[in-house]
């Protein structure tokens, strides 16, 4: 019998676990969210199955690692059981909103199993690019910058002084949009939150699911300004915005260099993070006037975190997996359930969709991710052990000839995390106890029994991987992905 207990799942892009405030954030970025925890469970080492986007959703949505395919493979495979297709053959309205993000798109099959799927985005999908400002190409400061970049490596420290000169020329020369809105690449909040309570009130009584996915962490940093002003940072311009991104988008610089405007990018970062919270309050609210709240189980959790020179990175590209790109934060609220203490064991992405169908009473057929609800209601230990993995380099994931690069795979316990990478081979372990920022790997010498340990559960994680594989599922994708390359290669007058 369906359940009647509607579930939410909300998902921020780049939501870093250190980030809000139930996690121990002094900044006041989720004031909402934070007395919303008083009445749920905060898992507070909630680790997710892959990173970036592309490597994190199967995990999420399909409770798969997201590699379990072959690593040519992304996204979920046609008819690939999600937490959706089983709700809605329980009976539930399906409906997700998500602020254009390209990869969680019908390209890679994440509109399976909902009702509504509205991904704003306006034609075909592609990869994220960055929008740093430059010159006309027909222009003769663009001319002479072409002659000078050829040149560049014999100038010595005079390319520097010129790389800054015509990057400050190319701030004041190109048009800057009047607002905030007018440069954000991406849906704010209150647009997602706006659809999403329209079809709330239009999918009648019964029980529903909906998964909003919110950009407005992601970069490029562009805020609401209502953000910025709740933040007290309304003193931050379009222009000024606008000269934080692209600073911060640029490859001559070194971290150092960078560090110089790190205050100023973090605040914007944590501006969208707080307009995210006021939204999603909001929401709550709409679901409160419509007497459905109290039958609703939420859930607010990320794809990934982002870096800010912890290691002396930005972003979050596919090539490693250190605490700030996998350690997200994870609220879940269930309505009758009192709140427990939640131990420190990590608590793998891969568990929640199992987790949310029990918490729900429904069951969860053929996920490789276990239901964690009894642990959570009883206040027990998790199993112990989250896997991360991701394939090294691959910036753009619409290509298949790009996902064959290199695994880059973690596998983290509550005071250990060993770091592998495949290429070149190096492995290194952390003592996450003594030292949380990974700033220093213990030598070959020392936990020789912890690492062997956990070099184990690699062996084993990719021997599962390959032994466990699902050849029709896998076929069904690559058909999908060959399908979609020959209907790009296929000119349109020779579309019938």
């Amino acid at each position: 019998m369906a359940s009647n207990k509607s579930i939410i799942l909300v998902t921020v892009d780049c939501l870093r676990a250190d980030h809000v405030g139930f996690m121990g954030y002094e900044r006041p970025t989720t004031p909402f969210l934070d007395s919303l925890a008083n009445e749920s469970y905060v898992i507070p080492s909630a680790i997710v199955a892959g990173a970036p986007t592309y490597y994190s959703f199967p995990a999420i949505l399909a409770s798969r690692y997201p590699l379990a395919l072959g690593r040519d493979v992304l996204g979920i495979a046609p008819d690939e059981p999600t937490l959706a297709s089983i709700l809605k053959q329980a009976g539930y309205s399906t409906a997700s909103f998500g602020a254009a993000n390209p990869y969680i798109s019908p390209r890679f099959g994440y509109e399976q199993g909902f009702d509504e799927f509205h991904d704003f985005l306006e034609e075909e999908p592609a990869p994220l690019a960055d929008d740093t400002p430059t010159v006309s190409g027909g222009s003769w400061a663009s001319r002479l910058n072409q002659r000078l970049q050829k040149i560049r490596p014999t100038l010595g420290p005079f390319g520097m002084v010129y790389d800054e000169l015509y990057f400050k020329y190319c701030q004041r020369v190109s048009p800057v949009a009047n607002s905030l809105d007018a440069l954000r690449r991406f849906p704010a909040a209150d647009t997602i939150v706006d659809h999403t309570c329209r079809w709330l009130g239009s999918s009648g009584e019964g029980p529903v699911f909906l998964w909003l996915h919110l950009m407005d962490p992601h970069a490029p940093y562009y805020p609401k300004a209502e953000a910025l002003a709740l933040m007290g940072k309304q003193e931050i311009t379009p222009y000024r915005a606008r000269y934080l991104n692209s600073y911060w988008n640029r490859s001559d610089l070194g971290p150092r260099r960078l560090a110089s405007h790190l205050d100023e990018v973090v605040a914007l970062y944590d501006a969208g993070i707080r307009w995210v919270d006021v939204q999603v309050a909001r929401l709550i609210e709409t679901l409160r006037q419509s007497n459905r709240w109290d039958d609703c189980i939420f859930a607010l959790t990320a794809d990934h975190g982002e870096e800010f020179l912890d290691h002396g990175g930005r972003f979050h590209p596919p090539s490693r997996l250190m605490e700030e790109l996998i350690h997200v934060p994870l609220l879940l609220r269930v309505p009758g359930s009192s709140k427990r203490e939640v131990t420190r064991s990590p608590f793998s992405l891969l568990h929640l969709a199992p987790t949310l169908l029990d918490a729900a009473q429904l069951p969860a057929p053929g996920f490789q991710g276990r239901s964690h609800w009894e642990d959570l209601r009883q206040g027990r230990n998790f199993e112990g052990i989250a896997i991360s993995e991701c394939v090294s380099g691959c910036t753009n994931p619409f290509r298949r000839d790009k996902r064959i690069g290199p695994r880059v795979l973690s596998v983290r316990e509550e005071r250990y995390k060993l770091v592998l990478h495949f290429d070149p081979a190096t492995e290194r372990l952390y003592d996450l106890q003594a030292d949380p920022g990974e700033q220093a790997p213990l030598s070959q010498a020392s936990q020789k029994t912890v690492r062997r340990r956990l070099l184990e559960v690699a062996r084993e994680h990719l021997q599962d991987a390959s032994r466990h594989r699902d050849p029709e599922a896998r076929m069904r994708a690559r058909l999908r992905d060959v399908q979609l390359e020959w209907a790009r290669s296929v000119p349109k007058s020779a579309e019938i």
